[in-house]
This record gives structure tokens, C-alpha cells and sequence, in this order.
């Protein structure tokens, strides 16, 4: 049987999945940022893919709280402070707390939104905690390309694709400069890779 929204743990899970969805959205704003200054540009973009996909899985929160219109919801929570300025590291702690959210955090706030009756919510925390898992292994992909020195070379034949101007070039390694545009080798990630699906892992 359904309990009062206004008395559900339902509510305040909800507000935490929010407040850790707008963080995120924020942190990878600014990591986007220190992968532009590296000019590592495909990185930024990957970073910006995820962070514009944070802000919609807020709002999918924060419309289940409309109930609550005009009242203050106080909550705990406990949320990372990632201060980095190397990217592979803050690829890597992308990484974790996408997995966090996919298992345990949100799994458990579904169980409980359903024990409660709120059949929506449930669905949203058992359907977000999915996403959520793609964009930890994006986000674990690009770092091991990263650690292995592979991020824009590839042992066979592979197609890179230019993010200014859409260039595709079949190559072990991405154009230090796009043939097309002149943009720097940054700007190249795998075809597999566009935009940002995780597609067949790439050699």
C-alpha cells in the first residue's frame, strides 16, 4: 500500500539523487574545462556529452518531487570533492561514482520507492542506474586509452572521426592535424566512439 509522499524515504532519496545528479553535471562541466586546457578536445566532449545527461536525469528527479511544491526537503548526504587538475584522474573518479550510482546507490532507492508504492520512481532509479553504468565504462574506456598511450593510436586499421568538422580517415593513428579543418589531433576519436556510445571495443 502507497505511504504519503510528504512521509516517504522516497522523497528524500529523490532529493539526494538530485543533488548528486546537478553535482555531477557541474563536475564534469569543469572537468570538461581542464581537458580543453590539456587540448585534449575529444576528452572535453565526452565530458560535456555526460554532464548534459546528468542535467536531464535531474530533472527526471526533480519532476518526481513536484508534490512538494513550495516545501524545503532536508536531507544527508555524502558527495565527492574532486578538486583534480590532470584529466585521467578525473576520468577515473568519473568512472567510480557512475559505478556507485549503478550499484548500490540507486538499485536500493528503486527497491525502496517500490516498497513504498511509487511505481514511477522506481522505474526511474532502475532505469537511470542502467545509464548510469554506460557512462562509467565510457568514462573507463577513454581513461585506459589514456594509461596504455593508445588514445588516439590503434594496433589495426581503425576510423577516426574529426568533432569540428565530421573528417572520417581510416588509420592506426588519428591526423596530428585534421586534413580538412586543420584542427589539432585532439579533436579525433574512434567512429565507434560517435557520439560517445560504447560501440565495440576498439584495439
Amino acid at each position: 500500500m502507497q505511504i504519503p509522499f510528504s512521509e516517504s524515504q522516497t522523497r528524500l532519496n529523490l532529493m539526494r539523487a538530485f543533488a548528486g545528479e546537478s553535482q555531477a553535471r557541474n563536475r564534469y562541466t569543469f572537468a570538461a574545462a581542464q581537458a580543453s586546457q590539456a587540448k585534449l578536445h575529444v576528452i572535453e566532449a565526452v565530458f560535456q556529452y555526460t554532464a548534459s545527461q546528468e542535467l536531464a536525469h535531474a530533472k527526471v528527479f526533480y519532476d518526481l518531487l513536484k508534490e512538494l511544491n513550495g516545501q524545503n526537503v532536508t536531507v544527508d548526504g555524502t558527495y565527492p570533492v574532486e578538486v583534480l587538475t590532470e584529466v585521467l584522474p578525473l576520468l577515473r573518479r568519473a568512472q567510480h561514482n557512475e559505478f556507485e550510482e549503478f550499484d548500490p546507490v540507486y538499485p536500493q532507492f528503486g527497491e525502496m520507492a517500490a516498497k513504498e508504492g511509487f511505481s514511477q520512481a522506481a522505474a526511474a532509479f532502475r532505469q537511470i542506474a542502467k545509464i548510469e553504468k554506460t557512462h562509467g565504462e565510457r568514462f573507463g574506456q577513454f581513461a585506459q586509452w589514456m594509461e596504455s598511450g593508445r588514445l588516439f593510436a590503434s594496433e589495426t586499421p581503425t576510423k577516426w572521426v574529426c568533432l569540428n568538422c565530421g573528417h572520417i580517415v581510416e588509420s592506426t593513428e588519428a591526423p596530428h592535424s585534421c586534413p580538412v579543418c586543420a584542427h589539432p589531433q585532439g579533436y579525433f576519436i574512434r567512429q565507434a566512439y560517435a557520439p560517445y556510445t560504447m560501440g565495440v571495443t576498439q584495439a
